[in-house]
């Protein structure tokens, strides 16, 4: 029997919530922060931050740091379906760095389709996070495009969110320095002056050494 996961289980999204008229996923939009001067100040306990075990070991070991090109969308499709297939994908944090435009956002696309996300994707640019329901786990894709306050961490119930099971990927991950966990796998996509899309596959954990495809 197919397992049922309920995202939202104890994610609370408060001031930025979700924009059902967004339209369909694409790479983060300029736009404005909301303004919102009803919050309190508040302390945010950084201690409690999960992170998963780093890489052991100096041997050459598989899943070391890798340099692809992306020629065309085909190939962006090929490795979001290779990873897919990575069993430990449903216990892994990947963070994604690039300039708008880089493909972040196509690649999310990607792989969500291949993990059996079914329906309209919508972007997490003004809403900061999106749940999905992959096949087989729960999948949350952040963008911390617009994030620029971090008492936001506590009150959309982010701490939550990692602490759960599942994947979480997350664009402009440098926005939320100091309070997402590390990374178990980075992507650094960057295109080249004749359109080619470079991407550094970093692993950051023995969970991030399984994922590389």
């Amino acid at each position: 029997m197919e397992a049922s996961f309920e995202p939202f289980q104890k994610a609370r999204f408060g001031r930025r919530q979700v924009d059902a008229g967004h339209a369909d996923l694409g790479e983060s939009e300029l736009a404005a922060p909301l303004a919102d001067g009803c919050h309190q100040r508040r302390t945010v306990d950084l201690t409690a931050t999960p992170t998963h075990p780093p890489i052991v070991g100096s041997g050459p070991l598989p899943g070391r740091e890798a340099s692809l090109r992306w020629t065309s969308e085909d190939d962006t499709r090929d490795f979001a379906e290779r990873l897919a297939a990575r069993p430990a994908l449903g216990r892994a944090f990947i963070a994604l760095h690039g300039d708008l435009g880089a493909g972040k956002t196509t690649f999310v696309r990607h792989l969500l389709r291949a993990l059996g996300v079914a329906g309209r994707i919508k972007s997490p640019t003004y809403t900061l996070v999106e749940p999905h329901e992959a096949r087989s786990f729960p999948v949350w894709h952040f963008d911390f495009y617009r994030f620029d306050d971090p008492r936001e961490w506590e009150d959309a119930g982010f701490r939550d969110i990692f602490d759960q099971p599942g994947l979480k990927l997350a664009e402009w991950p440098e926005k939320a320095a100091g309070l997402l966990p590390a990374a178990d796998l980075t992507l650094h996509l960057s295109v080249d002056p004749d359109g080619v899309r470079s991407v550094r596959v970093d692993p950051g954990s023995n969970i991030g050494r399984e994922l590389v495809p």
